[in-house]
Formats: structure tokens, sequence, C-alpha cells
């Protein structure tokens, strides 16, 4: 699809920019120190220890030896993205610098960071053993939600799921409900948190679907051009997630976003922008007990 760029009429330096968070699951991100290259490029090996527990001591014999086992899981790259973007010189000095200079900073936060955000919640979601509401709900009180959140708090409490780095992300529109509430118990129970996120709905769903940016028409009966993302066709509404960050294994392994100018463009004279992301999101087998999901009804 050719660029689209409206020459400047009068030489004002402002840009009618659109609404977007940046990204808000970076509080995520995994630290790498566990973490080693696998035996391809595609993967990466992630330390699993577990050990016996306490046996008899004997004042005879003394103590009985136990095992301990650590072991390194293979783990494959679950997110691969980019896009190149080309801007005519002339275009870009007749919009005073705009049309390139403001490019890498839009597409990195209205793209590129509700994806990435998008893509890390339905990744989670989509886990199995992970602790969730089984069917669904929809919950339309501050006290709903406050009942809601309480519930998944005690289920990770009941699971030994350390309260330390729990994060809540949770949709705009309920956490106004909390606020307006205004009670000592609701904000008792928020401040247990770690950090409270709030998530717009518009990426914050259980299942995904990437579009892939070529020119066809997809499963969804959508053109894919354009790339980007949209909700699952057997998607559902996310309300809130309580994520236990050592639970989540989240690392970007390549991000790279290089500006060719236009003297080294032996096809045009024009900029290039190139941008890609791969890396990972998962949960570690045994921490699963540290995603709570809950989700609206089908």
């Amino acid at each position: 699809m050719p660029n689209s760029i409206t020459l400047a009429k009068n030489y004002v330096d402002l840009l009618d920019e659109v609404y977007k968070e940046a990204a808000l699951t970076s509080v995520l991100d995994s630290n790498p120190t566990g973490m080693r290259q696998g035996a391809n490029a595609h993967e990466i090996l992630i330390q699993k220890l577990s050990m016996d527990g306490l046996a008899d001591y004997s004042r005879n014999s003394g103590y009985v030896k136990g095992n301990v086992k650590l072991e390194w899981e293979t783990v494959q790259f679950n997110y691969d993205r980019g896009r190149m973007f080309e801007v005519d010189s002339m275009d870009d000095e007749e919009t005073i610098k705009t049309a390139f200079g403001r490019l890498s900073g839009e597409f990195v936060r209205t793209k590129v960071a509700p994806e990435g955000d998008a893509f890390t919640f339905a990744q989670l979601a989509s886990e199995t053993g992970i602790s969730k509401v089984s069917a669904g709900a929809t919950l339309s009180t501050g006290q709903n939600v406050m009942d809601a959140i309480t519930a998944g708090a005690g289920k990770m409490d009941e699971d030994e799921v350390p309260q330390e780095q729990r994060y809540l992300f949770i949709t705009p529109t309920l956490h106004n409900l909390i606020k307006q509430m205004d009670t000592t118990k609701s904000r008792e129970m928020l401040d247990t948190f770690a950090g409270i996120i709030r998530v717009p709905q518009g990426r914050f769903y259980t299942a995904i679907d990437l579009y892939d940016g070529e020119d066809h028409t997809g499963a969804s009966g959508a053109d894919e051009s354009a790339g980007y993302f949209v909700k699952a066709s057997g998607g559902k509404d996310i309300n809130f997630m309580i994520v236990h960050k050592p639970a989540v294994i989240k690392f970007n392994k390549h991000t790279a976003s290089p500006i060719i100018v236009p003297d080294a463009n032996q096809h045009s004279d024009g900029y290039i922008q190139k941008y890609r992301k791969y890396g990972l999101v998962d949960v570690y087998e045994n921490k699963r007990a540290g995603i709570y999901l809950h989700h609206k009804a089908a």
C-alpha cells in the first residue's frame, strides 16, 4: 500500500497524534540471568529447580540424604514481528521533518506497545493450569469487583504464592468502580499489590489474532494488510489479572530499529525505518498458580 502523506500548507509544527498508552506490561520483563542460549537459535534454556522435603533425623544415623534437581527446560521464542517504512526525502522536507521524524516514536507508542501488551495478556491467559474463573462473569458494581479480586488474591494465598511482586492489571472501568466505593477495606486490599496497572479493554483479551501484514483476507474475513492485531473470535474480554512477576518469562531477545538515510538507500531517495521485535512470553511450569484470570462470560 503506498504512503499517503499530505504536505504542509503552512509551517506550524504540530501533530494530531493518536491517543494511546505506552507499554503496560514492561513491569513483567524477566531478568535474563537464569537463562541461556539453547541448541537452536530460536530457543532458550530456563532453570528449573526442585528438591526433597524434610525427613526424620536419627540420633544414630543422622540425616537422611535428600535429592536436589536442577534442570534446564527448553523454551521456544513465540513472538517475531516487524515492519519497514520508507519516506521520500522531499516528503519529509516538505512536512517540516515530521513525516519521518515522528514515525518511530508514534509507531512504537500506537502500534508496538499495544500489540505487545495484548500478546502478553493473551499468552498468559491461554496457559493451562493457571487459576481463573471457570465460566466468566460481568462485574457491574464496585463491590462485585472487590469480591472478585479478594477471591483471586485468596486463591493465590491458599496456593502459597508470595504476596510480594503481585501486580493487578485491571480495566479502567472496573478500577473506577472501586475508587467510587472509597472504603477502608477496598484501599487495604489494593495496597497489598506491588502495582495497579489500568489496561484499556482494547488490548485486554484472552485470545488475539495477529494480522500477518500481507494483502489478503485472513481467517477472520478481514484484510490483513495493515497488520496489527484483533480480538480472536473465541477470545473473551478480561476484567482483571493478578500476576506474580516471578511466574512470568517475558524476554525480548532482539529489538532492532535501524534507520537508513537517503544517501545509504540504494533503491530510492528516501529514509527507511525498520523495526523488529523478537521475544518470548511464557509461564514457568511450577509457578502457574502465580497467574489469576478473571474474564467476562463468552
